[in-house]
């Protein structure tokens, strides 16, 4: 049966119940076994392990690095995370692949790095896809996802979920194995 992709007029926040109830659908009827998430705050992540937690489903929420935002600080409270962890989830901080080193580099020096490169290319599909492949990644390297899998990838742009695709995993090392198999939400753009 061929799916339809779900296009969202705008991205954001608005579409984020959208996206689960696609989760929940894909989940039912595909029988995925690993969702990552992505969540800045946490919020995302509460949201969707509350909602799916006793399914059985191995569910990773991947938040920003700790300092992401300023130095040494972490934008997921521990109760937050807490209550995530409760739900049966895992949660991820970690740094962000094309988030890193090189990022310094390219504002020090004004060069134009690979993963600056990637990240710029995998958002002209907008921001939620550059992130949903990251995660995946992030996910894999953490050892809380295996190589190989096709995995449910959830994020969006800023705050809240907008984008929802189906990505074969492979760690950040082997970059050029991870596929996306299919999109099954993202906003127009």
């Amino acid at each position: 049966m061929e799916k339809k992709i779900v296009y969202f007029e705008r991205p954001g926040r608005e579409n984020t119940a959208a996206c689960l109830e696609i989760v929940r659908t894909s989940l039912s009827e595909d029988g995925y076994k690993h969702l990552v998430i992505a969540s800045t705050a946490g919020d995302t992540g509460v949201l969707f392990s509350d909602a799916l937690k006793g399914r059985g489903v191995n569910i990773v929420v991947v938040t920003h690095s700790a300092g992401f935002k300023e130095p040494n600080t972490s934008e997921v409270t521990p109760e937050t995370r807490k209550r995530i962890e409760s739900n049966g989830a895992a949660v991820y901080t970690g740094s962000m692949l094309t988030h890193s080193i090189e990022t310094s580099f390219a504002a020090k020096f004004n060069g134009l790095y690979p993963t600056i490169v990637v990240a710029q290319a995998l958002r002209r599909f907008g921001e939620g896809a550059k992130v949903c492949c990251e995660i995946v990644m992030m996910a894999v390297d953490a050892g809380l996802v295996p190589e190989g899998e096709e995995v449910l990838s959830v994020a969006g742009t800023g705050r809240g979920a907008d984008s929802v695709f189906v990505i074969r995993s492979a760690a950040s090392k082997r970059f050029f194995d991870l596929k996306v198999i299919e999109i099954l939400a993202k906003p127009r753009l």
